[in-house]
């Protein structure tokens, strides 16, 4: 069984490090642990590993995060991946700062992303782990928030949020979407 995990993130230097780049480094960690490299493909970043007989083919799109769809629709066509077999991973200022969320569906929350793969894929219907980055940011100053770098604070508790997350993603793939909301919810 094949699964096609999206991290949504900018391209460049100028991004990494920053809020809005939290599924890539997600799916960078998935890929460091299991010694994958990635290489550069149509539309994206690729690569994949297989887990408990699972086959996780891990795409970071490079036509940045408002344009993310053309590249889920690109791979989810090239592997044959179903609906219910697509997990994308990606920031929220909607939930507190290291919080995370999976669902099966639901609204693209104000994410340009989602919005973008939502329109391309035809509907909403699909898995999704949204990782608190917290919302402390004045009036306006979305973009700048999500595209700023980490405070130090919050730094300090990165690893373990993207370790979590990580774990989410494989439990995802091995016991299905349901069992993956009821035993990684929680935290």
């Amino acid at each position: 069984m094949k699964y096609l995990i999206v991290g949504i993130g900018n391209i460049g230097a100028d991004y990494e490090g920053t809020r809005h780049n939290i599924g890539f480094d997600i799916l960078d960690h998935l890929a460091k642990k299991a010694e994958v490299q990635w290489s550069s493909e149509t539309l994206g970043a690729l690569t994949q590993f297989k887990h408990k007989g699972r086959t996780f083919i891990l795409l970071k799109p490079n036509t940045y995060v408002n344009r993310s769809g053309k590249a889920v629709r690109h791979w989810m066509t090239k592997h044959k991946i179903e609906k219910e077999n697509l997990l994308v991973v990606l920031d929220d200022l909607n939930l507190p700062f290291g919080k995370q969320r999976l669902r099966g569906k639901g609204s693209d929350g104000g994410h340009n992303g989602l919005k973008d793969i939502d329109a391309l894929i035809g509907g909403n219907d699909y898995a999704r782990l949204r990782i608190g980055i917290g919302g402390d940011f004045p009036k306006g100053m979305q973009a700048d928030y999500v595209l700023d770098k980490w405070k130090k604070e919050e730094q300090a508790q990165l690893s373990e949020i993207i370790d979590y997350a990580a774990e989410t993603v494989k439990t995802f793939g091995t016991l299905g979407l349901a069992q993956a909301m009821s035993q990684r919810n929680k935290k």
